[in-house]
């Protein structure tokens, strides 16, 4: 596979500020891959660090990403030029007290990125190429079967965090979920929650959206501009659900996520990766003995699991290629960017396909 010198990416320079310029094709060493990118998705993380300049300039970002690897450093084993691929970008020691603990994402290892397209590690996934860095080809590299699509593969490390925030609530199919926000993500946590046979309810402001979920068997809309409270109520003959997932940014939502469910219910907070203050009433915790908890990122403890539901899924009812609203070209991702920033009642999970 012949490798150019340069190539193009969407290069945050800035709050607010994504170019899409000529740079380098990073060069790898031993013990890395350098794969050329097919789709990455927009995530939700990706536009906050764009939008709130939390991150220091220039960096490339974009890590739900699949390709083909284009060539490998010295020493690898495994992988050869040509095979189809899908790239974790955060990866644990496994050896720390946090690693110990299960609690991946707390890991100073995990914590580093290994994926790059240059700049400061950030992913990389929107430009053509990215270096995936040793640690990562080892435990994060996962090979793609012919016949799965590379936008199913994609999807692979956002279904990871899903699949590690369902499986920390221990659901019961005797159970009624809440999942608050019906986008991408919240549709895979709904789809999630109700693969282990929980009832689950779900609230979006818009009825495109219901459609959607409606295409992976979730039959209970609730319209967000009615009271949820109450239809989580009436449909557990007055108790409320047993948990509610907040899958949408917005503070306010956790008071009604909490007034939702039932005593001694739970919250999942998946969305609130900003820091603030939220209200809430802490004699809901206390004396209704109602749990508020969160999820973040991916789980190495999960990531078989998770490989074989995505990439079995395809041909199986999990098509996940169903969820993706818009394709964009690399010359094309400021637009994807834009319209992924305001999400539209017809817009869902937008990818940027550098590759297609």
């Amino acid at each position: 596979m012949e490798i150019p010198k340069t190539m193009r990416a969407a290069v945050y320079r800035g709050v607010n500020d994504v170019r899409v310029e000529t740079v380098p094709v990073p060069e790898i060493g031993p013990g890395e891959v350098l794969v050329k990118i097919h789709t990455c998705g927009i995530c939700g993380t990706d536009l906050k660090k764009i939008h709130t300049g939390s991150h220091s300039a220039p960096r490339v970002f974009g890590h739900e990403m699949s390709g083909t690897v284009a060539k490998v450093g010295e020493g690898v084993t495994g992988f050869a030029v040509g095979d189809r691929v899908m790239a974790y970008h955060h990866i644990p020691c496994g050896e720390c007290f946090y690693c110990r603990k299960q609690t991946f994402a707390q890991c100073e290892t995990y914590k580093k990125v290994g994926c790059t397209a240059g700049f400061e590690p950030s992913g990389g996934g929107f430009a053509e190429y990215i270096r995936v860095m040793d640690w990562i080809v080892k435990r994060g590299l996962v090979k793609i079967p012919d016949g799965v699509p590379f936008e199913q593969a994609a999807f692979i490390e956002p279904v990871n965090t899903c699949y590690k925030a369902i499986e920390m609530l221990g659901l019961q199919s005797d159970e009624t979920v809440l999942v608050i926000g019906q986008g991408p993500i919240g549709i895979l946590l709904s789809v999630l929650a109700h693969r282990t046979g929980a009832t689950v309810l779900t609230s979006d402001l818009y009825a495109e959206r219901h459609v959607i979920a409606a295409k992976y068997g979730l039959n209970h809309p609730l319209d967000a501009r009615g009271d949820v409270v109450a239809a989580a109520k009436s449909a557990t003959e007055g108790r409320g659900a047993d948990v509610a997932l907040v899958a949408v940014g917005g503070n306010s939502l956790i008071k009604v996520a909490m007034d939702a469910i039932r005593p001694g219910g739970r919250v999942m907070l998946f969305a609130a990766t900003q820091h603030g203050e939220a209200p809430f009433d802490p004699a809901a915790v206390c004396m209704d003995e109602k749990t508020l908890m969160g999820s973040y990122s991916a789980s190495v403890a999960i990531q078989d699991d998770v490989t074989k539901l995505v990439l079995e899924g395809y041909s199986t009812g999990f098509d996940l290629t169903q969820l993706i609203s818009h394709r964009f070209s690399i010359e094309d991702s400021v637009a994807a960017i834009e319209l992924a920033s305001n999400p539209q009642p017809d817009s869902m999970k937008i990818v940027i396909q550098p590759g297609a």
